[in-house]
């Protein structure tokens, strides 16, 4: 049986992350590991991932030690380390958004970038135009933060989160030809969008757990 170790910075994303990898290959089996410790210290720190990083390697660390077959962050914030890292195993160490990020590249000269946290702005932006470079290929990138988003939720008012970001993401989407949303925990907004907008935006849980699957398929 296949075995995929989940990274979290918070409990939010564990369960909706569940689902999809159930619905996508529902015999594999799931390490949830779950530090929500790290985004208050990247928010009050302006985003210097380095003072996470050695937690964030030795979660990676335990996940191998436990069987994994992949290791998948669950937080644009960190994804970095997991792009660093997946050079030191052999087995796959991945980010939840990289294949939301080449799919956004591949598809758009203007790409929108959604966030509710500052910290995973600029990370998010670096991936988008590492993959652009990558492939010779000039993009334009415009963000939005709906910081005010991200405390709704905390608060557990999802509703809330849902409406604020919704708002800000409409206001985006005039601006570009595709929105990525950077954290895991935002698309569940999409769905209060009007019908004919959705196909605008682009998710990483979906495509990233797609991603991983056929990775160890």
């Amino acid at each position: 049986m296949s075995k995929i170790a989940l990274i979290h910075t918070t409990s939010v994303t564990v369960d909706s992350l569940k689902k999809l990898i159930k619905k996508q290959k529902s015999e594999i089996e799931i390490i949830n590991i779950v530090d929500d410790s790290i985004l208050p210290q990247l928010i009050s720190n302006n985003a210097d991932i380095t003072q996470v990083e050695d937690r964030v390697k030795y979660y990676i660390e335990t996940a191998v030690k436990q069987g994994a077959d992949l290791v998948l962050s669950a937080c644009s914030s960190i994804g970095e380390i997991f792009e660093q890292e997946n050079k030191k195993y052999k087995i796959p160490i991945m980010r939840i958004d990289s294949a939301m990020a080449e799919k956004a590249v591949d598809t758009a000269g203007t790409i929108g970038v959604a966030a509710t946290l500052e910290t995973t702005l600029k990370p998010s932006t670096e991936l988008i135009k590492k993959i652009a470079a990558d492939i010779n290929k000039d993009i334009e990138i415009k963000t939005v933060l709906a910081d005010s988003a991200y405390q709704k939720l905390m608060e557990g008012n999802e509703k809330q989160h849902d409406r604020l970001l919704a708002d800000k993401l409409k206001q985006l989407a005039a601006e570009v030809e595709i929105v990525v949303l950077a954290q895991a925990s935002m698309a569940r907004a999409v769905s209060v969008l009007p019908v004919e907008m959705r196909d605008k935006f682009l998710t990483s849980p979906e495509s990233g757990i797609k991603k991983a699957i056929n990775n160890i398929s």
